[in-house]
Parts: C-alpha cells; sequence; structure tokens
C-alpha cells in the first residue's frame, strides 16, 4: 500500500528525512511520521505515544534511530493531534486502541512482523496488541510504563477535562498562555496548545479511567514469548520504578534505565535511549528470530 504524504501539523520544523504521512485505517486517517533507514534496513520499527502526546513527541528522535538501518514509524492514536477522533468515550477503549495498533503494523510492516515500542500510555497500548496477536511483532518494548493502574489516578485530569475539554486542561496546566497571541508563544508552546485544542476530550477522559483501571497483564506477555524490554529513565516518576522493575523481573524482560532521563527520555536523552533501543533490537532482529 503507498501512503500519501500530508502536511505537518502545527509549526515544528519537520527533521530533514522524516516525512508526514496518512494512514488508512479503518477509523479514519491515523497520521505518523516515517523514517527511511539509512542504508540496508535492519528491520521495522512502531512507535505509539503516550497519554496527551502524539507522533510529534518522536519527532526529533526518529532520526536517530534509522541513523541506525531502522525503518521507523510513529504515529497518533485515534483522537490525539491530527488523527481522526470520533466521538464518544466508547469508541477508545483499550481493545480499539490495540486494534489501531495491529492496523498500522500490518501496513507499515507490510504484512512482516516489526519491533513494537509503546511510551507511557502507548505501554498499555502496545503490550494489548502484542497479546492479541504476538505474531505480528518481532518484540516489545515498555518504555516508562508501569504494570497497572491505581484507584485516584487522574481524577484531577478527569475534572478538567470534564469541565473544559482537553484545551481547558491545557489552560490548567499553563495558565500563562491565557490570552496569548501564538506569536507571543515560543514555537513548542503554540503547537503543544494548538495540540490540546485538536486532541479529542474523550479520548483523554478514556485513557485517565484506562490508566486509573487497568490490570496486570504480566502473565499474558509473557505466554506471547515475545522478547521484551521493560526500560525507563533514572528519574521517571509516573510509575514508581520499583514498579517497572519488577515487572520486567516477573515476566522475564530485559531491563534497562536510561540515565539523565525522566518520564520521556526520547527527548530528555535521546542519544541514550537510541543505543538501548537498538541493542535490544538487534539482539532480537528478524535474523534471530528466525533462526
Amino acid at each position: 500500500m503507498r501512503l500519501t504524504q500530508i502536511a505537518a501539523f502545527g509549526a515544528p520544523a519537520v527533521p530533514d528525512g522524516v516525512a508526514v504521512v496518512g494512514i488508512p485505517a479503518r477509523i479514519g486517517q491515523l497520521t505518523a511520521y516515517h523514517a527511511e533507514p539509512v542504508g540496508e534496513s535492519r528491520g521495522t520499527v512502531l512507535l505509539v505515544p503516550g497519554f496527551t502526546g502524539s507522533k510529534e513527541d518522536f519527532r526529533n528522535f526518529l532520526p536517530l534511530i534509522s541513523a541506525r538501518g531502522w525503518d521507523v514509524w510513529a504515529y497518533s492514536q485515534r483522537g490525539q493531534g491530527d488523527s481522526v477522533g470520533p466521538a464518544g468515550i466508547e469508541n477508545y477503549a483499550l481493545g480499539l486502541l490495540a486494534s489501531d495498533a495491529l492496523e498500522v503494523a500490518e501496513i507499515v510492516g507490510k504484512g512482516d512482523p516489526v519491533h513494537l515500542l509503546g511510551h507511557s500510555f502507548g505501554g498499555i497500548v502496545a503490550p494489548e496488541a502484542a497479546i492479541a496477536c504476538p505474531e505480528a511483532f518481532l518484540s516489545l518494548t515498555v518504555l516508562c510504563s508501569g504494570p497497572h493502574g491505581w484507584p485516584g489516578r487522574h481524577e484531577d485530569t478527569s475534572r478538567a477535562v470534564a469541565a473544559g475539554g482537553s484545551i481547558g486542561l491545557w489552560s490548567r496546566d499553563n495558565p500563562h498562555t491565557l490570552g496569548l497571541a501564538d506569536d507571543l508563544l515560543t514555537p513548542e508552546e503554540a503547537f503543544l496548545r494548538l495540540r490540546a485544542a485538536r486532541t479529542s476530550s474523550d479520548s483523554l477522559l478514556a485513557a485517565a479511567q484506562i490508566l486509573r483501571t487497568h490490570a496486570d497483564r504480566g502473565a499474558e506477555i509473557a505466554a506471547t514469548e515475545l522478547p521484551v524490554l521493560i526500560a525507563h529513565g533514572e528519574h521517571d516518576e509516573a510509575w514508581p520504578i520499583e514498579w517497572q522493575r519488577a515487572m520486567a523481573g516477573r515476566i522475564g524482560a530485559d531491563y534497562a534505565v536510561i540515565p539523565a532521563a525522566a518520564h520521556s527520555p526520547q527527548l530528555e536523552a535521546p542519544g541514550a535511549t537510541a543505543v538501548v533501543l537498538d541493542k535490544f533490537w538487534a539482539k532480537n532482529d528478524s535474523f534471530n528470530s528466525n533462526s
């Protein structure tokens, strides 16, 4: 399937070597970044962003991965940024988000299995996709995401979104931007505010509920027999670090702590993160999986 190149979302410059494409999913168009491998391809990698995020969270990270020979994709999930955002909380159930990941993997991998990575909330979606269809993947990476939710998590987020929508959540957390024109903000602030305005409020309400209630799927992840990497920044505070480390031990996963990083290592320590991921994917590439 030939994918159509589309306009970039917002003002931030798209790095050289990165294309913006539309993916014709069953739900509608999901938008993606794609960076072709430098030199001979070592395999395909699919990156799934987290809560309140989008493909742009990997904008400057993709070239670091493609430079190592990986054919790398990052997509905005339904409801995120400029991807399709159907109305109704029921359209953002975890199973539907996982089905999107499977569909995108099939398209970008052209029928061959891919390496799957989920960041934060994407680290809940990606395991669900791997559990549903392990043969679609070469490996699973859970980046800065824990084994289960807990009562009360993101209750304040849900209240803010219910009262003022996704842009209301942005305004709550960034009051200094209220009433200011884009040209009075930094380019990154202007983009993040635009993303908040375009993000589906239903998607945030559904995701917050999932983050409170999702159950430990460690046994099911282990049963896929996929190679798994659990990784996080050394200062990650979104999930207790001891939970992430214990999850790796329980399911027999590789485990890595990324120095000088917190909850978004691809932004805070991109070089170190690329090294960790490249090592893991190389160890579990298509040649090893078929040997």
